[in-house]
């Protein structure tokens, strides 16, 4: 136990080392959330050792939950028409976060302050303002997008996270078909299979169509 003990001592730890690591485990399949332990683990050392670098498990999940949207600010395109921005931001940010869904989970109940959050927020609200929609418009439709695009994809990634890789493409809105009395709901009843159809990636890219229109008509009516 002593050698172990000495080994461990002379692995040497940083930020960039511990957040790769972070993202190797989040990318492993079934795994659905970062355990400190099991990070210490891959590393070599001490788990205790990450919280020289880290205040905290939030605060290390912060990190990689901000490296993640950084890195799908930077596969947009920067000279793309502004509507065109709105859905690149939105497909990549799916995109990282069904590959890291154990990071991309953590996006409804943190805040990063990070470059990569604080990137995402200037390029929406900047699409806006190419838009021409006045200052409260601006900050209303970015408002309505930031939410869409995050509780969104956080979802996407959650139900990826939990789902078995044979069936990760299938991207059902509903877990399984409503089998219901059709005299009690009707409705229901009526659209079961159209309801049945609904796929969580095409709802999720649809309400920013409906974001961006509404965006579209709103400068359309704005007074000379």
């Amino acid at each position: 136990m002593a050698v172990k003990s000495a080994v461990r001592t002379k692995v040497k730890l940083d930020p960039e080392r511990i957040i790769a690591a972070g993202l190797e485990l989040a990318a492993r399949p079934g795994v659905s959330a970062i355990s400190v332990r099991e990070l210490g683990t891959m590393l070599g050392a001490d788990p205790t050792a990450i919280y020289r670098h880290f205040r905290s498990k939030d605060d290390l999940m912060r990190s990689l939950l901000d490296h993640i949207l950084g890195s799908a600010l930077a596969e947009v395109d920067a000279d793309a028409a502004w509507d065109d921005r709105l859905r690149q931001l939105t497909a990549r940010t799916i995109d990282w976060f069904v590959r890291y869904p154990a990071i991309g989970v953590e996006a409804v109940v943190l805040t990063t302050h990070g470059p990569g959050e604080l990137g995402a927020i200037e390029l929406m609200l900047d699409a806006f303002t190419e838009a021409g929609l006045d200052e409260d418009q601006i900050v209303d439709h970015y408002a309505l997008m930031a939410s869409h695009n995050l509780s969104g994809a956080t979802g996407v990634a959650r139900a990826r996270g939990e789902t078995p890789a044979a069936d990760a493409d299938e991207g059902a809105w509903l877990d399984e078909a409503l089998i219901v009395d059709p005299r009690k709901y009707p409705k229901i009843a009526k659209f079961a299979v159209q309801l049945g159809e609904l796929r969580d990636i095409d709802l999720l890219l649809r309400g920013v169509e409906m974001i961006i229109e509404s965006a579209k008509r709103t400068a359309a009516s704005r007074p000379d």
